[in-house]
């Protein structure tokens, strides 16, 4: 099935759909540049769907000026569906839609392996199918791709109130070293830095994704 229209079935935001076709980018460009065996398809294809539910967590309130009067009405209106359907937890929604799509089991379990929160376990996995999703998603902002150091800042700011619940300061600090090393695990084989990954790189090959194929059982 084609991602796009995995997006328009499923209602997908402007904003979500764009932040997962960048994530998809950042992967792509990796994949296409590194030098051991990797399953790009399964990269490419958990990318392009791994906040498949974040409708449900969206605050409407945050980006209005951004988002524009229509764009919120319509969203609140999915949002609202999005909850009595699939319930208030994003990850919970993105595993049931996954599920309704019938993706591979492997999706689900890579999907289900990225988050910030798994930092230490993706740095210690040798599994590079998962540090190169959970990199290529780290890499990108509300505001397009970042360097992983203003990714990280960025990140930091925008989520402060809830990290200082759930982190002490001495465990955030050590999750942010690992992410940076996460980054040279995988530039260690990759024909590219870093800083060759862009907004301006990643930017082209949105449309060339929008028609990515996403094998269903």
């Amino acid at each position: 099935m084609i991602i796009a229209d995995i997006y328009y079935k499923y209602k997908i935001m402007p904003q979500l759909q764009e932040h997962m076709l960048k994530v998809g980018g950042v992967a792509l460009l990796i994949c296409n540049h590194f030098q051991n065996k990797l399953d790009n398809n399964l990269i490419i294809s958990t990318c392009l769907l791994h906040d498949m539910g974040n409708a449900v967590k969206f605050n409407f309130n945050t980006y209005p000026k951004i988002l524009g009067k229509k764009l919120v009405v319509e969203g609140k209106k999915i949002q609202k569906y999005y909850i009595k359907k699939y319930g208030v937890d994003a990850d919970k929604a993105t595993y049931k839609i996954l599920k309704e799509i019938s993706v591979s089991k492997k999706i689900i379990l890579l999907v289900k392996s990225m988050g910030f929160s798994r930092t230490t376990e993706t740095f210690k996995t040798k599994d590079f199918n998962i540090k190169i999703c959970e990199y290529s998603d780290l890499r990108v902002s509300p505001f397009g791709v970042l360097s992983m150091i203003e990714r990280l800042g960025e990140g930091i700011n925008r989520y402060n109130n809830t990290f200082k619940q759930k982190y002490s300061p001495s465990k955030l600090k050590s999750m942010v070293n690992y992410t940076q090393e996460i980054e040279k695990q995988i530039f260690k084989h990759c024909a590219i830095k870093p800083a060759d990954i862009t907004e301006v790189k990643v930017k082209p090959l949105i449309n060339k994704l929008r028609d990515y194929n996403i094998e269903t059982r």
